[in-house]
């Protein structure tokens, strides 16, 4: 391209030089003519004027008497009347120019010049148009050089953002060069970049909250296999493997629920549901493990609670408070529920250690853990009780309680809790 730029600055250097130069040629050499032949006119009017005045004066007008009057680049022809012709000067070789003026007692004064003289000028005239337009040339060379760098290398330094871009680099670089044109393309590309790089966090975040998601409820499936390998008991192999299915069906639920938000975070599925269903559901999931940790879980509370939200997200919200109690508490572990206004609230509590008082304002933070982990598990609890329309708190540092609150269902019979029913009249 800087090629292409070079040589088209030139050509219309050229194509302008050219023009101009042949009609300044030609201008010059009508100049130079006619500037010949009027001082030719004016020798020869001179010359008259001399020979006349020695006529009036009675003197003799002979060669040697007009020879100081006549320059030496000049061929002199003077005509009087009843006499020989006088001749001056060198007569000129081949094309001449001349210039004859008539006196009032009948003399003829013609005065001639070669046309090698007017070549010569002419020639002086050419040389200096040349060295002009040599001039022009190498000055539209270096304009051209730098005009071309100027262009390009806005374009080659695009040329280099779109490549790193599509290489998997999306930082933008924010560069503007003062061209209307290559800025708009600048903008266009670090919009890009700026879209490219959120696409990538979110594919991300979505690649390790799937990984991280997904593993609690793998870990309850594995449990429940190996609950089944290890009976001979028929009834118990079915209890498990049905078990074992609706663990399958939450899993499933929760790739739909994943791939969902990761289209749209404000699309969801909130129903009113059964909490105790939910609770009692994980505490049998995770009993097993607790057995063999020589730990317990248990349910306590307000029963018959219904609350408003996605009950496979609580099921996750719940699993992960369950798991972080099982590998960073200690003793038995207790799921609580009640209500607090309109609101219901499922409390995960154990005897351990409890969390940090560093960490009790980050602990939701992802990447941010005092015990070895990932460090995502409570962020993901929480973005999945945000979306269900709730909230995941951490109530208490020693012993720890995480909290889960849910919109209470309302009632559609007037709505008052059906825990309160009993004492409406009828």
């Amino acid at each position: 391209m800087r090629r292409r730029l070079i040589n088209s600055i030139l050509a219309v250097v050229l194509v302008v030089i050219t023009v101009f130069g042949v009609s300044l040629v030609i201008v010059e050499t009508r100049a130079i003519e006619s500037g010949a032949r009027e001082r030719l006119q004016s020798e020869a009017a001179r010359l008259v004027a001399v020979v006349e005045s020695r006529l009036v004066a009675g003197e003799r007008v002979t060669a040697e008497s007009m020879r100081t009057s006549v320059p030496g680049d000049r061929y002199v022809i003077i005509d009087l009347v009843g006499e020989e012709p006088i001749t001056l000067g060198e007569e000129p070789e081949g094309g001449v120019i001349q210039s004859s003026e008539v006196g009032a007692r009948g003399e003829i004064v013609t005065v001639q010049q070669s046309r090698d003289v007017i070549g010569d000028e002419v020639g002086r005239t050419l040389l200096i148009i040349l060295a002009v337009a040599g001039l022009a040339v190498i000055s539209a060379i270096l304009l051209a050089v730098r005009q071309a760098r100027r262009v390009s290398a806005p374009l080659t330094d695009l040329a280099e953002t779109a490549e790193r871009l599509g290489s998997g680099d999306p930082r933008p670089r924010h560069r503007r060069y003062g061209v209307p044109e290559l800025d708009r393309v600048a903008d266009v590309l670090d919009a890009s970049a700026e879209r490219i790089a959120r696409m990538i966090t979110a594919e991300r975040r979505l690649a390790t909250d799937a990984s991280h998601q997904l593993r609690t409820p793998l870990t309850a499936l594995s449990m429940r296999l190996e609950e089944i390998i290890a009976t001979e008991d028929p009834e118990t192999v079915k209890e498990e493997a049905t078990i074992a299915l609706a663990q399958v069906e939450r899993l499933t639920d929760v790739v739909q629920r994943l791939l969902t938000n990761s289209r749209d975070p404000r699309l969801g599925s909130a129903v009113g549901f059964d909490l105790d269903e939910v609770v009692l559901q994980q505490v049998e999931e995770w009993r097993p493990a607790y057995r063999a940790a020589g730990r317990a879980v248990v349910h306590s509370g307000k029963p018959h609670l219904r609350a408003v939200g996605t009950p496979g997200a609580v099921s996750q919200v719940l699993a992960t408070l369950v798991e972080n109690s099982l590998m960073h508490g200690a003793g038995t572990v207790a799921l609580r529920t009640r209500t607090a206004g309109n609101q219901v609230v499922v409390e995960v509590t154990d005897a351990g250690p409890g969390v940090p008082p560093t960490l009790g304002s980050r602990v939701f933070e992802r990447s941010v853990s005092g015990r070895n982990s990932t460090g995502l598990g409570l962020a993901v609890a929480r973005d999945l009780a945000e979306a269900d329309g709730g909230r995941l708190e951490l109530l208490q540092l020693r012993p720890p309680i995480f909290a889960l609150f849910l919109s209470r269902e309302a009632d559609p019979d007037g709505g008052c809790p059906p825990e309160a029913r009993g004492s409406r009249t009828h």
